[in-house]
């Protein structure tokens, strides 16, 4: 590592230094404390009885080479501060930690595993121009072994059975809530301790490459959830770690932000140096193709706060972290959950942007979900709520999400959304789907969704897959799978950042509450026609000029997938280029138009 670029926020692999890092001869340890007074190592080579490091490099590193200490041994370090006081931590650049609530670090080899993912990565891109079909995951509750709590199966278990899942149901992408070691079951991962040590929750450092390394021999990208922003208050960790503020603001006006925990001081070179390696890390060493970063907008803003102003510092270590990244990883997609309207967020860095490939459309999730909320006698009142989205759309590159934020914490489930009774629910959220799949931007929806699970999401608990017995969730899971599978197919699904492949045919029916939207391409138009009405709309007509074939795709009402229409029933009609169509409450229908050729 060079030591000059570390303290001015340049390194990206600060991991191959600092660390415990297994070899021939034991185990080497370092750590960076410069304001420690001195620094031991503590652990079970040594009964935990302080083993003194040595100074190096410029003083402000320790280090200590241990024959004795081998794989799986736990350790900390016993930093003394300018007092003479001392503090039992875990290391910073670990790659690997105790099960909580221990909070040792634990010596774990990084470079045993031997991926056979060759093929995938040559073939790995951003997918600008290609699906992008996000499950998203926490692994803890996706299923467990029994109804305990802790009962978690480890990332080898569960990895055959959330591919075979992922699979079966149309998705090409995971995306895995945050993995980084946390105390705190109930913070999803997003309060860290350990930035490089997996969560010992569900195995090891081996474990993990090995359910990577499985779903990109099934076609199936992995994204991570990354927090750049913020850490856990522990003691034994990053907060205060060489007795001073080292990776933390002095200030607690700005040092704590709205979910209690410590902000990064980003505008420290060694602080910028850790992220960018701890991002750089999931990426190489765990072939990850992708970082969803956590809450851009506490990065962009003081403490979120438009008010507060620019965090310049911190826009700028966003801009040189994501220029780095996608210098040394093109191929992988870095993503902003940014509720913030700060323009040019997926911009190139040398176009004024912050480099982001994609960005989560929050404006749209909260507008469509608003809106199904309400009563259909409010909706053509509330009618452009829906059409909104496509006057900025093209400002970014946006992702569509219903993630896990929004089935929590007395938000409801996307389908308890839906207004009306339990009988109600369902169509509407098919409807909703094929709205989401024919909108533009990449798809994002969290697990359960495609079960229509009305239960409000908890870590504690699995997923309510007892559901799929009931003939209604039942054939709504098989509705996702349809639907899915068409977007997948059809590339005029995926063209979505051109504004030349997207039209409405029809976005002035507001006393109708029907919206049809057409999505291009070469290979044939994929037109969505949507009745968000609660009354049955005979003959409705759209003129679609040209010579067109007109295949059905899929008819959200059929009576396959809980609708009322029985399978086989024409549901629409081609006249002279006009289309005509019967649509039941809350319905939509899927058309494929592909171009006569000429005579």
């Amino acid at each position: 590592m060079d030591i000059p670029s570390f303290y001015t926020g340049k390194v990206f692999n600060a991991y191959e230094f600092l660390g415990a890092h297994l070899s021939p001869n034991g185990t080497v340890f370092r750590t960076y404390a410069p304001n420690a007074s001195k620094v031991s190592l503590i652990g079970e080579f040594s009964c935990w009885k302080e083993l003194p490091m040595n100074n190096i490099a410029d003083g402000k590193f320790y280090e200590l080479n241990l024959p004795e200490a081998t794989e799986g041994m736990r350790y900390k370090y016993r930093i003394y501060d300018s007092k003479g006081n001392f503090t039992d931590h875990c290391d910073p650049y670990g790659f690997g930690m105790e099960l909580r609530p221990g909070t040792c670090s634990v010596i774990r080899s990084i470079s045993r595993y031997h991926f056979s993912d060759t093929e995938w990565l040559s073939r790995r891109t951003d997918c600008r121009d290609k699906p992008v079909n996000i499950y998203e995951v926490h692994l803890g509750s996706w299923r467990k072994k029994s109804d305990e709590e802790t009962d978690w199966f480890s990332y080898s278990e569960i990895a055959d059975m959330l591919i075979s899942h992922v699979l079966e149901y149309g998705y090409n992408f995971i995306e895995l809530m945050p993995l980084g070691e946390h105390p705190c079951d109930e913070s999803w991962g997003y309060q860290s301790t350990g930035f490089f040590a997996p969560t010992s929750r569900y195995g090891t450092a081996e474990q993990l490459m090995e359910f990577v390394d499985k779903c990109h021999q099934n076609n199936i990208g992995v994204i991570m959830d990354f927090v750049p922003v913020h850490f856990a208050v522990d003691h034994y960790a990053l907060a205060e770690y060489d007795g001073s503020h080292l990776y933390e603001y002095p200030s607690n006006d700005i040092g704590y932000n709205e979910w209690g925990s410590r902000n990064f001081m980003h505008s420290r070179g060694e602080v910028r140096s850790f992220l960018q390696s701890a991002a750089d890390y999931w990426l190489s060493i765990y072939h990850f193709d992708g970082l969803r970063m956590d809450a851009v907008r506490n990065l962009i803003y003081w403490n979120g706060d438009e008010k507060r102003g620019v965090n310049s510092t911190a826009i700028q270590f966003i801009k040189e972290m994501n220029a780095g990244l996608k210098e040394r990883h093109p191929s992988a997609i870095i993503s902003a959950e940014d509720s913030s309207s700060y323009p040019d967020v997926t911009a190139a860095v040398p176009d004024g942007g912050l480099g982001f490939d994609y960005k989560w459309d929050m404006g749209w999730m909260h507008d469509t979900l608003e809106y199904f909320r309400t009563s259909p006698i409010y909706r053509s009142r509330d009618y452009h709520k829906l059409t909104f989205s496509m006057h900025y759309f093209y400002n970014e590159r946006f992702i569509l999400p219903f993630s896990h934020d929004e089935v929590v914490h007395g938000k409801a489930s996307i389908t308890q959304k839906m207004n009306g009774q339990y009988e109600d629910k369902f169509p509407q959220a098919r409807a909703l789907y094929m709205y989401m799949i024919a909108h533009p931007g990449k798809k994002l929806s969290f697990m359960g969704n495609e079960i229509a699970q009305l239960r409000e999401w908890d870590e504690k608990r699995e997923q309510d897959w007892d559901l799929l017995k009931y003939p209604l969730h039942d054939s709504f899971s098989n509705y996702i799978k349809t639907l899915n599978r068409i977007y997948l197919k059809y590339t005029a699904l995926h063209n979505d950042y051109d504004s030349n492949d997207f039209l409405w045919e029809d976005c002035s029916s507001a006393n109708r509450c029907v919206y049809a939207m057409r999505r291009k391409s070469t290979d044939g138009d994929i037109l969505a026609v949507l009745n968000f009405s609660d009354w049955f709309q005979n003959g409705y007509s759209l003129k679609i000029c040209g010579g067109y074939d007109v295949t059905l795709l899929l008819d959200s009402d059929n009576e396959l997938y809980g609708g009322t229409t029985p399978d086989g029933k024409t549901v629409c009609s081609v006249n002279n280029g006009e289309i005509t169509m019967d649509l039941p409450p809350f319905s939509g229908i899927m058309l494929l138009l592909r171009k006569r050729d000429a005579d």
